[in-house]
């Protein structure tokens, strides 16, 4: 069913670019009418939501001045850093003795599916522990969980998922998930590895010293949130491609504790201090289960790529931005987890040359041949893009109130975007609450499954800030683009003082930076080479992990798609 976009304007029409409410407004979108000029809903009903943003971009006109006045007398008025072009966003302030009101933006269905924005193009042997025996390849037609839910999943060992020939490689763990790399001949996959409630072998003494903590298992049931969202996002560009999800038992391979010791090894060179959360393959049993979950192949983390260019820097950030904002519209989206972790960077083309470009322009986008992919929606918010004509079926979304020790957690640089955005929720403004302050629910209550884009707006400023100090290039390029994007920043940035405004989402964010003209028009409605080949092309879809002939069934969508199968003889 299509969406009415909630539609927004930047009041008068002048040369300095703005973002759409002062941030005492983000947390109840219908207040920003007082703050600026609005255009009717009606006339942007059933229009692909990308059109309508350039149909905005393209009425503002960027050759009036804009008078300067006004002392500082209020909380909502703007400090502009001294670096053109001049914009405005929006901050939130609010009396601390008023309550916040938690409520979710409106998002409005009409009667057709929905729009489907074109796609940006990509601008671009150690000592183990006691041997583990293998096991035969297991198939069933079915596995019950806890709570008796029946699952139809194909049911594998170790030895399917990574048979002798093939590559495993750990790249990541992820809030509840350990991250591996799959390779065979038939492609590459991403597989997130979930411990369910299952036995395992208790820890060793060497292991009960080291301070080995354990991630608790999970049922099922409580994961199926993120499936739905990896479905519902799968054809959006910057999203990871979901493939299949399937039942991993028994005892690990070889090849998977060589890859998991690899990993540990190398963080903790990185991090002396980091601890170890998942349990050694070398403890599983012959009855541990896990979920996995296969997904396309991302490229390599974030974490782990060196950036060399600032055109690394420029298309990084321009391209998550462009994809959050796709998703808030499409779904909701909201992804609440997107450090350097779940963000994955892949070569797709030769980055552009220097003497091809046009030296006067101010287009900063497609220079790289980079394309992202974002991963890990296990603490994010969405909703049904398409549901039913009688239901209107609640968000889904993680609860964080459960896990109130990701707000209390010091142990990494993102746990301190987790208190902004519990903090967000609590206050309404920007002011960041310290751990202390989260070690117990909210007596008013917190809703997770409340629309609120601004936390998208948090990790792009925690992305923008980890590209700057990650940077290894020209430390003149690197000044250059601080000087460029000073403004940016200072509307992105948590820290910025209350009467500086701050973006409400990441859909104004892609609008400040099309109107600051690195993006063009033409990019944002057909991808970051407008004008050359080399679009974005959605990875195949077809799971590489075979212990079963299948056939795929065509009466089930493209990339969700259940299969039928034959068992093997």
């Amino acid at each position: 069913m299509a969406r009415t976009p909630a539609v927004r304007t930047y009041g008068k029409h002048t040369r300095r670019t703005k973002a759409l409410v002062s941030h005492d407004t983000i947390q109840s979108g219908g207040k920003q009418q007082k703050l600026a000029e609005t255009i009717p809903v009606d006339t942007y009903v059933n229009k692909d939501p990308v059109a309508v943003l350039v149909e905005q971009i393209s009425v503002v006109r960027l050759d009036e001045p804009e008078e300067e006045g006004g002392s500082e007398t209020t909380e909502t008025e703007e400090e502009s850093p001294k670096s053109p072009p001049k914009r405005r966003a929006n901050a939130p302030s609010k009396p601390a003795s008023e309550k916040p009101q938690l409520r979710s933006s409106p998002r409005k269905r009409a009667s057709k599916p929905p729009p489907q924005p074109p796609s940006p193009t990509p601008t671009p042997q150690s000592r183990l522990e006691p041997a583990i025996e293998d096991e035969k390849p297991v198939v069933e037609e079915a596995v019950v969980v806890a709570e008796g839910t029946q699952i139809d999943h194909r049911v594998l060992a170790w030895a399917d998922v990574c048979p002798p020939g093939d590559r495993i490689e750990k790249i990541a763990e992820a809030s509840y998930a350990e991250v591996y790399r799959v390779t065979n001949e038939r492609g590459t996959s991403i597989i997130k590895v979930v411990r369910l409630q299952s036995p395992i072998k208790p820890q060793t003494k060497a292991q009960e010293r080291s301070g080995l903590v354990d991630e608790e298992p999970h049922r099922e049931d409580e994961l199926g949130g993120e499936v739905r969202i990896s479905e519902w996002l799968a054809d959006i560009p910057g999203f990871v491609v979901y493939k299949e999800r399937y039942i991993v038992r028994g005892k690990a391979t070889k090849e998977l504790l060589e890859t998991h010791q690899t990993f540990h090894r190398r963080m903790k060179r990185k991090d002396p201090d980091r601890l170890q959360f998942y349990p050694s393959p070398s403890r599983y049993l012959h009855d541990t289960e896990f979920l996995v979950i296969e997904l396309g192949d991302a490229g390599s983390s974030l974490e782990d790529f060196e950036l060399v260019s600032i055109d690394q820097v420029w298309d990084i950030l321009l391209l998550v931005a462009i994809s959050l904002a796709r998703a808030e519209y499409q779904v909701g989206f909201e992804h609440r987890d997107l450090h350097e972790g779940n963000l994955c960077v892949r070569q797709v083309r030769e980055p552009k040359a220097a003497d091809a470009r046009d030296a006067a322009s101010p287009v900063r986008f497609g220079r790289s041949g980079l394309d992202i992919t974002i991963l890990d929606y296990g603490l994010s918010r969405a909703e049904d893009p398409d549901p039913a004509d009688d239901e209107d079926p609640p968000p889904i979304a993680f609860d964080l109130e459960k896990e109130l020790s990701l707000f209390t957690s010091t142990h990494a640089p993102q746990c301190r975007v987790y208190r902004q955005m519990r903090s967000f929720l609590i206050r309404g403004d920007r002011a960041h609450l310290p751990p202390g302050s989260h070690d117990k629910p909210y007596e008013a209550g917190i809703s997770w499954a409340d629309h609120n884009p601004y936390t998208n707006v948090l990790w792009l400023a925690y992305i923008y800030d980890y590209l700057k100090r990650h940077f290894r290039g020209d430390k003149r390029a690197l000044a250059a683009f601080g000087a460029e994007t000073a403004e940016l920043w200072a509307h992105l940035d948590p820290d910025a003082p209350p009467r500086v405004k701050s973006f409400p989402s990441a859909t104004d964010v892609v609008r400040f930076v099309v109107e600051a003209g690195w993006v063009t028009e033409a990019q944002l409605l057909g991808g970051a080479g407008a004008g050359e080949d080399g679009v974005s092309v959605l990875p195949e879809d077809e799971s590489i992990i075979e212990a079963c002939i299948m056939e795929r069934d065509d009466g089930q969508p493209r990339r969700s798609s259940r299969r039928r199968r034959t068992q093997v003889p």
